[in-house]
């Protein structure tokens, strides 16, 4: 990691890396996964389930491979130039939406959805592709003492940015006529990406010695076994992980049962997902800068509190008023899980199996981010909001009570090994 560099470097490095995050996600708030691309989708089939698929396709995309790929980023004495590549595989799909919302009056619905699914197939995989290397430059170029800090700010910068692109979404999808409008999302996105792209070229990393091929000639499913056995601290952490997956699977039915049960309006649950987004902005650098000063296992216990706390506020709040306090519990606990997860998964191994320990803390939990809603879809379904939420607070509550017992902080550990 990180440790020593020069300070010119490291203020170059957090500045354009802030600059790749912040138009990045400047771009998917014209794109949003969760609204803009299920709305242009919606417009060619009206199967709930494949509309469904386009979160799962996204998350499966961005879990799944890092691990497959770890083996090789291990060996890599520079990773950028693997990143910029890999990278555009994430970013070029988007382009090709643009195309296929521009041709669609041409091509008909049936050739655009399938084209459609393609490219999302084509920028889950890469995101993938790039997220375990992605994660492994930051660690070289950001010391490892201010690592929460940057992802905070960068995610605080992404997320600001990315509110501005959904209002710009929905004044360009409530002014142009199809079938400008989504494609011209779309194309904006492209073009922010570019930008995007330009500032992560101009991270500065210095080259680095890496183990000759043959000192890794055991398959990787060695090496995974071989962790999982010996680390248990980080075996315990991935449980905890895979544990608050199932913890905040009433996220996603917060605003659902706020309407249906407190009869909340679309207004209102407009003001309900700007509190989210500011909560996140805010939390992003405030939870990094804690982490680095105090404890980034802390933090996460700090988020699975969050998460039970929101479930069973969820429950409890009668007067929409007071729901915010849900979206504001939410908005930590998904901070804390997302920001400080990426931190503390970077600080487990030495330098040569750090990618395989950040593959193993994405790869190996992908079952349960598609679980989980679905999980939480049948609860709600069968026995009512109730069920699901209760199960959720007690599931987070056990999460916590893993990392408390049973993980220890891997740089307080390291400290302590180098003291003594």
């Amino acid at each position: 990691m990180a440790d020593t560099i020069d300070k010119k470097d490291l203020k170059h490095n957090f500045i354009v890396n802030l600059g790749d995050g912040g138009f990045f996600g400047f771009g998917v708030g014209f794109t949003s996964y969760t609204t803009v691309i299920p709305l242009f989708i919606a417009t060619m089939t009206s199967s709930a389930t494949l509309i469904g698929l386009i979160p799962a396709i996204h998350n499966m995309g961005w879990q799944l491979p890092q691990l497959l790929i770890a083996r090789r980023i291990s060996r890599m004495t520079r990773i950028k130039p693997y990143v910029l590549a890999m990278t555009i595989q994430e970013r070029l799909p988007i382009l090709g939406l643009a195309i296929v919302a521009l041709l669609l009056p041409k091509i008909g619905n049936t050739t655009a959805l399938i084209l459609s699914f393609l490219l999302l197939v084509w920028q889950g995989l890469g995101s993938g592709l790039t997220a375990n290397a992605w994660q492994i430059l930051i660690s070289k170029v950001i010391p490892g003492e201010i690592l929460a800090t940057f992802f905070g700010a960068q995610s605080a910068v992404a997320n600001l940015l990315a509110s501005i692109g959904a209002l710009g979404a929905g004044f360009l999808l409530s002014r142009l006529k199809p079938p400008f409008d989504f494609a011209s999302c779309f194309f904006i996105t492209s073009g922010l990406y570019v930008i995007s792209w330009f500032f992560l070229r101009m991270t500065r990393e210095t080259p680095q010695e890496r183990s000759s091929p043959d000192a890794n000639l055991l398959p990787l499913w060695h090496d995974i076994t071989g962790i999982l056995k010996s680390d248990l601290s980080f075996r315990n952490f991935l449980i905890s992980r895979f544990f608050s997956q199932f913890g905040m699977m009433a996220f996603a039915f917060y605003t659902v049962f706020a309407v249906k049960q407190l009869g909340m309006t679309t207004v209102q649950g407009g003001i309900m997902t700007s509190i989210l987004m500011i909560t996140q902005v805010v939390m992003n650098p405030l939870l990094g800068r804690l982490s680095d000063k105090w404890s980034r296992k802390w933090v996460l216990v700090l988020g699975t509190l969050s998460t039970a706390g929101s479930a069973i506020l969820a429950l409890l709040i009668k007067d929409l008023n007071w729901f915010s306090l849900v979206f504001i519990l939410t908005g930590v606990a998904s901070t804390a899980f997302w920001t400080i997860g990426i931190t503390i998964s970077l600080e487990f191994g030495d330098e040569s199996q750090r990618p395989t320990y950040v593959g193993m803390a994405n790869t190996l939990i992908s079952p349960a981010t598609i679980l989980a809603p679905l999980i939480g879809g049948v609860l709600a379904d069968g026995f009512g909001y109730a069920t699901t939420f209760i199960t959720s607070s007690v599931v987070a509550i056990i999460a916590g009570i893993i990392l408390i017992l049973l993980v220890h902080d891997p740089r307080v550990k390291r400290s302590s090994v180098a003291a003594g």
